[in-house]
């Protein structure tokens, strides 16, 4: 039987929705800067999720973030090119 390939896909949450991120966002990074915009009344923080998309969110004093990893299938698709987008929405919910 052929080894399936896995890949490791990392979440956010931020205030209720979750937002799965693509393979090249670089968690710590992604956290520092979540950190730097807790600290206004109000800041943008941007990333790509899977499917190649850029998401922009309001970040609070007062939003609430969390992180979590889980091993899924390789998909090769994954690349965090934003100017190669796959999928529709119900695909990165």
């Amino acid at each position: 039987m052929a080894e399936q390939k896995t890949m490791v896909q990392t979440a956010i949450v931020a205030d209720g929705v979750t937002y799965l991120l693509a393979q090249d966002q670089d968690l710590a990074r992604l956290k520092h800067r979540i950190e730097d915009a807790v600290k206004t009344a109000g800041t943008f923080v941007d990333f790509v999720v899977v499917g190649n998309r850029q998401v922009s969110i309001l970040i609070t004093p007062h939003s609430r973030v969390s992180t979590h990893v889980a091993t899924v299938l390789f998909d090769e698709r994954d690349t965090g090119d934003v100017d190669f987008p796959f999928g529709g929405y119900y695909d990165v919910l």
